[in-house]
């Protein structure tokens, strides 16, 4: 989180917030949240996730247009948190700061179940997980946003350039790399049957799984419009991370996981030998926004430093995310 979105923030803006949802104070509980405020509420013996964000990271048309997206696909079928209003019927509340800005409170249903475990992390989640994505995406190509206003940013508008925004001299070389990778995407053919509007980081962290093994996706906060594929990338991207043995876990994963989606969504198999970039590109993202959020010459969260630990030089040398074939893929 940006340190000028935290010094602002107040428990004057949470009173607040919890006045325009009717939340009882003894029923909200603060939740990590690495962009924005996250609590959890009880009402009326259900529970809701809130969060809190900030003009200065997302401006009021493009939440509104997160939610609007969001109640669209569950309203087709997709397993998403939906989005709920206050109790004047908004789905985005605004407070302001006082300096000028204002605070974005958003309600959603919270995803029944919890986290997946280590234990469930097998063909069965791998399937359901893809046949969801399967389905948002044959969803998200029906949709179209409120107006133009709340239309979500594609890929490559300057807001996602994070590269840009956080790198500095010292990291030239990645830059440079990060502009030939971005020339290159931009030369993709952009078509209704692989383009659109994607989560962009639909990990592990982002959905729930209930005891019968159905999957829930929530935090739609970056989606924004990219290929389709590169919603699936950045799903191995994070789910590889740790592997012992990437390339055997690649094929394993994306074999359960290729069935599942292509039950709900038919994509052209062309795309698959397009994922190296796409891995590529949330490499150099994750890497900048790390330099946004952390001390990079002192890290102490042990996830952060492994994931830092070699990272530059193999941007710098262009070694691939993971070594695989993935035109082998069409396979499945």
């Amino acid at each position: 989180m940006e340190d000028q979105i935290r010094q602002r923030y107040s428990d004057a803006i949470l009173r607040e917030v919890k006045l325009r949802y009717e939340i009882p104070s003894e029923a909200i509980r603060l939740l990590d949240g690495f962009e924005s405020f996250i609590y959890e509420f009880d009402k009326q013996d259900r529970a809701y996730v809130l969060r809190i964000s900030h003009t200065l990271r997302r401006s009021i048309n493009l939440i509104q247009g997160e939610v609007d997206w969001i109640n669209f696909l569950s309203a087709g079928g997709a397993s998403v948190a939906r989005a709920v209003p206050s109790i004047q019927g908004h789905l985005v509340e605004v407070v302001e700061d006082g300096s000028g800005g204002q605070f974005l409170a958003t309600a959603f249903d919270k995803a029944p179940g919890g986290p997946p475990g280590k234990d469930s992390l097998d063909a069965n989640l791998f399937f359901q997980h893809g046949r969801q994505m399967g389905r948002m995406h044959a969803i998200t190509r029906l949709y179209h946003p409120l107006n133009e206003a709340s239309r979500r940013p594609d890929w490559n508008d300057p807001e996602m350039m994070f590269a840009e925004r956080w790198l500095g001299p010292k990291d030239q070389t990645t830059l440079d790399r990060y502009w030939i990778l971005r020339e290159y995407l931009e030369k993709l053919t952009v078509e209704e049957a692989g383009y659109g509007l994607i989560h962009q980081d639909a990990h592990y962290g982002n959905f729930f799984v209930d005891t019968a093994g159905r999957i829930t996706l929530f935090d739609f906060d970056d989606c924004c419009y990219s290929w389709f594929m590169n919603d699936i990338a950045i799903v191995l991207f994070y789910a590889v991370l740790g592997q012992v043995d990437g390339p055997v876990f690649t094929r394993e994963f994306m074999s359960h996981f290729l069935r599942g989606y292509q039950q709900e969504n038919n994509l052209d198999q062309k795309w698959f030998k397009e994922i190296p970039y796409f891995l590529k590109l949330r490499e150099i993202d994750l890497y900048a926004v790390i330099h946004r959020s952390f001390d990079v010459e002192n890290l102490e969260d042990p996830w952060v430093a492994y994931y830092m630990r070699g990272r530059k030089q193999r941007i710098e040398e262009d070694i691939p995310f993971i070594d695989f074939d993935f035109e082998e893929l069409s396979g499945f």
